[in-house]
């Protein structure tokens, strides 16, 4: 996993719905797992959720909380 991609989904704004404004990686985990079950929006977007399922579902949210607000140096 590329690391400029893992900082952009972990700090990527959820655009819609109950958690608008809510980074990607403080959804709460039940959201993520409704989204499973009914299927990740297209794109993009959709990608980014898929993937903080995965790390919500492996337990790495924790390892990853000290990378929120962080921007990648180019």
């Amino acid at each position: 996993m590329n690391q400029e991609l893992l900082l952009e989904a972990i700090n990527q704004k959820m655009p819609f719905g109950k958690y608008a404004g809510r980074k990607l990686l403080e959804l709460p985990e039940p959201y993520l797992v409704w989204f499973h079950s009914k299927g990740f929006p297209e794109g993009k977007l959709g990608e980014q959720l898929a993937l903080m399922y995965e790390i919500k579902l492996n337990g790495l949210e924790g390892m990853l909380q000290p990378l929120l607000n962080k921007v990648q140096k180019s």
